[in-house]
């Protein structure tokens, strides 16, 4: 495990522990300033390896985290000693010859792995929203899609948590705001309308990952506009997600489409104020859907309240299913 000391590696060691993953022998690395820490997992204690040091040699999975910068070296050094790597990193998301994976909407591309011996894991917030529009593209051929997100700060790291946590302790406590650090304005009590850098096109790079991933991973020919958000919510992602459909489909329809989908859970009745909201998906595995409800706009379309942990199922989890599918698939004897 690459990154084993941050928050998705983290996270990753918690669900191989929850989901009793077949693990015979692991080993933790993570920069030089990291190493030499220790972490428990299965009721043993392990000391943090330095990654440039390690002798990948017969490792079978590399479950990678680390920055996008590192994987670009360390990953296919790792592939290259016959590891499979799954990386969590945007380095190899668009690269034709990786394979682009969420296990319920494209698990049969992840025999692509043996081109380069990579697997990239999707953003977070395209994790979530193609996981619950496939069941709809699947009986109604979706042709658009226009989303907005409302994205924790915990997408951005631990430095982020910190950043809101002491924002907002600081407005309670003298009434005055910390300066912005890890984001470009305060966050805390505020929404900021930028995740990553703006492009020449007005998008921002996180936009355009969800507009590309969306297209690789669910159907190309599928128009995608999206608008990513950062919000004063330590963990979390929801998005307002509208799509035309090219065949009718009512709401009805949809929810039971998406109550019979593998890793959805739709809670969707307004009359009994039963929707999710971030809060209360934090530390849980499915994508929450609700407020489903026809688009009367257009002619098919619908709108829909997508919710999900980002650190698990828009991370650390895909990625462990992913390396299930592999054990599943034949490719890890």
């Amino acid at each position: 495990m690459v990154g084993a000391t941050g928050n998705v590696g983290r996270e990753m060691i918690k669900i191989l522990e929850q989901r009793k993953f077949p693990v015979r022998e692991i080993h933790f690395l993570a920069s030089e300033r990291s190493a030499g820490e220790r972490i428990e997992f299965n009721g043993h204690e392990h000391v943090v390896q330095n990654l440039d040091e390690f002798d990948f040699e017969g490792v079978q999975i590399g479950l990678f985290s680390p920055g996008a910068s590192v994987s670009k070296i360390h990953a296919p050094r790792a592939a290259s000693a016959g590891v499979i790597v799954i990386d969590n990193t945007s380095y190899f998301r668009m690269d034709p010859d990786v394979p682009l994976v969420v296990p319920e909407v494209n698990p049969d591309a992840i025999a692509e792995h043996t081109k380069k011996g990579i697997i990239a894991n999707p953003n977070c917030s395209t994790i979530q929203m193609v996981h619950a529009l496939v069941p709809i593209h699947q009986i109604a051929t979706i042709k658009r899609i226009v989303v907005s997100t409302y994205q924790a700060v915990s997408g951005a790291g631990k430095a982020a948590m910190d950043e809101l946590f002491e924002q907002t302790r600081s407005r309670y406590m003298t009434g005055e705001d910390v300066p912005p650090n890890k984001f470009s304005k305060p966050i805390a009590f505020n929404v900021i309308p930028q995740i990553d850098v703006f492009l020449e096109n007005g998008y921002t790079k996180e936009e355009m990952k969800m507009v590309n991933e969306t297209k690789k991973i669910l159907d190309p020919n599928i128009a995608v506009t999206a608008t990513c958000v950062r919000v004063p919510v330590f963990n979390g992602h929801a998005e307002s997600v509208t799509i035309e459909t090219e065949k009718p489909i009512t709401p009805e329809m949809a929810r039971e489409a998406l109550s019979k989908a593998p890793g959805i859970k739709v809670v969707d009745d307004p009359s009994a104020m039963e929707f999710i909201t971030p809060a209360e998906c934090s530390g849980e595995d499915p994508t929450y859907v609700s407020r489903i409800r026809a688009d009367e706009s257009v002619t098919h379309g619908l709108n829909m309240w997508v919710v999900a942990d980002n650190l698990r199922k828009g991370a650390a989890l895909n990625t462990i299913q992913i390396a299930e599918k592999l054990i599943e698939q034949g490719h890890i004897k």
